[in-house]
């Protein structure tokens, strides 16, 4: 009798196939999600609290800090050069929250710090940005158990024109292809955007 103990079925095949198919796609994944946490800056301003002034406060703050954030990495040449720029800045970046924050009336304490943070899915308008642990321009405001403001400040997705932001990306390091997922603009967005955002989040559960 023939001995079929080592011998591979078809649907065992299948299965094979489909998990190497799996496991090629969840590398696919996290290289991307890598690839955009590598090359991006995000900023994080929370307000001191959910009441209404509060709330006002914490944007007119992301106002001075974005203007001045925006000066110090408007020739920046990569995400190291513009995380050195803004870690060089940070006492400058604290003072000008700290003066906008007194201009209002207020006298909350203020603190800027760039960190490691966790970011779900936040979408900007016309642009998406997949939930991941990000390096981030952090402002916090008085207590900080308010509300938070999230976008990029590196490129500066957030204060550069729709039409003009593929360009600003892509002179920041991004490629077309991060650019097509970020915008909807790849094929297969709505896919490969959950992949990565499903991936990463067992990565973290797994622990890195």
């Amino acid at each position: 009798m023939r001995n079929n103990r080592n011998r591979l079925y078809p649907l065992e095949i299948a299965l094979l196939l489909a998990l190497a198919v799996t496991l090629l796609w969840g590398v696919w994944s996290l290289q991307r999600q890598d690839r955009l946490e590598q090359k991006t800056i995000r900023l994080h301003v929370i307000a001191n609290s959910d009441g209404e002034a509060d709330q006002a406060l914490k944007l007119q703050v992301r106002d001075r800090v974005l203007a001045l954030a925006e000066q110090l990495l408007t020739d920046a040449a990569d995400r190291e050069q513009a995380i050195a720029r803004l870690a060089q800045a940070l006492p400058d970046l604290e003072s000008a929250a700290a003066e906008e924050i007194a201009a209002q009336g207020y006298d909350y304490a203020v603190t800027a710090r760039l960190e490691r943070t966790e970011f779900p899915r936040k979408t900007y308008g016309d642009f998406a940005l997949p939930a991941g642990e990000y390096t981030a321009l952090r402002v916090k405001i008085g207590a900080g158990e308010g509300r938070n403001w999230w976008c990029v400040v590196f490129p500066p997705l957030c204060t550069t024109a729709a039409s003009d932001r593929a360009d600003a990306a892509i002179a920041a390091g991004w490629e077309q292809d991060d650019v097509d997922l970020v915008t909807g603009a790849d094929a297969g967005y709505v896919l490969k955007f959950r992949s990565v955002e499903l991936w990463e989040t067992l990565r973290r559960w797994l622990g890195k």
